[in-house]
């Protein structure tokens, strides 16, 4: 099954009368990670007013919010409510604040936080993580071209080509895509070479359908 997650670690910031609000988001794969990213951000903020924060972990079905201080529901629950919103799992997003005087009211704090949490997902970019398949092709050099497009041209991804007494091509597919490939294969091919499968494996991909 496919999910979203976020490509990298990344940060944003804005400031909303006077107090400063800065957005860290990481992929993280299990709530020990992600309570390492937090607590490395309360050591780097250990000034800050609040450091906010929420995860969603797909292995374990966790998920996890703090206001740190805020006011209850103000903070962690409108981070945590801009991951669920946006399908993000295996991301942990820490929003710290440094107060700058002026009270912002309960649903000021609500805006802020959802906005600096948006602004942490757009920074770090988001990827849809898909089912795929590995495989691997042996051909010979007058097929090369015709088989390589053909890969291409089914959606699947190449990710290493040696060349020696023949052509390798080591490739992912989408399961999806996979057995129309596989049906159509040996017409490219007169029926000369079988893709051999290697397992499965998920592949990144952007939002936009391209893969990252």
């Amino acid at each position: 099954m496919s999910y979203i997650t976020v490509k990298a670690k990344a940060e944003a910031e804005f400031i909303e009368k006077r107090s400063r609000f800065i957005a860290s988001c990481a992929p993280v794969k299990s709530s020990k990670e992600a309570l390492e990213f937090i607590e490395s951000l309360r050591k780097k903020h250990w000034d800050a007013a609040h450091n906010v924060y929420a995860y969603v972990i797909k292995e374990e079905g966790v998920q996890r919010f703090s206001d740190d201080g805020e006011p209850q529901g103000t903070a962690g629950m409108p981070v945590l409510d801009v991951l669920l919103k946006n399908g993000v799992t295996d991301c942990v997003i820490v929003v710290t604040r440094y107060f700058g005087g002026i009270l912002l009211g309960a649903g000021g704090l609500v805006r802020a936080y959802s906005k600096s949490a948006k602004l942490g997902l757009d920074a770090a970019g988001l990827i849809e993580m898909r089912d795929c398949t590995s495989f691997s092709v042996v051909c010979d050099y007058s097929f090369y071209g015709k088989v390589e497009a053909f890969i291409r041209d089914s959606g699947g991804i190449i990710e290493d080509t040696r060349f020696t007494d023949n052509v390798e091509i080591d490739f992912v597919i989408e399961n999806t895509k996979k057995y129309k490939f596989l049906k159509d294969f040996p017409d490219v091919t007169l029926g000369r070479f079988t893709p051999i499968e290697k397992g499965s494996v998920y592949k990144a991909f952007d939002l936009n359908l391209n893969e990252s």
